[in-house]
């Protein structure tokens, strides 16, 4: 449940709201996303059944995630693996969530051949 970009799907509010089936969870995390992100988050909108989801469902703001896009398209299951890391695309990533930084890190230097 790690997505490309290194953030933990089963820690995100939105995933868990979604997961517990929580109105008020969806509720507080729609407001505050709405703040963050400068734009209008319905908790209606608050549904995600997590980045690797292929079938699923994902919050409305990160539909377009060029993130999400990306690493598909270069067949990449992390960023980490990308001969451009870091690139633009994970520039907010990088300099706001310090654990998907870490996570990334640590999946860069784990050798998969062992």
């Amino acid at each position: 449940m790690i997505a490309y970009c290194g953030i933990d799907c089963r820690s995100c509010p939105a995933f868990l709201a979604t997961k517990n089936d929580d109105n008020d969870m969806r509720k507080m995390v729609a407001e505050a996303w709405s703040k963050q992100f400068n734009t209008e988050v319905k908790p209606e909108d608050i549904n995600c059944d997590g980045c690797l989801a292929k079938n699923g469902r994902i919050v409305s703001i990160f539909r377009n995630c060029k993130i999400r896009k990306c690493a598909p398209e270069r067949g990449l299951i992390s960023c980490a693996f990308c001969d451009d890391y870091p690139c633009e695309k994970l520039k907010y990533i990088i300099d706001y969530v310090p654990e998907a930084k870490a996570r990334l890190k640590k999946i860069r230097s784990t050798d998969l051949t062992d």
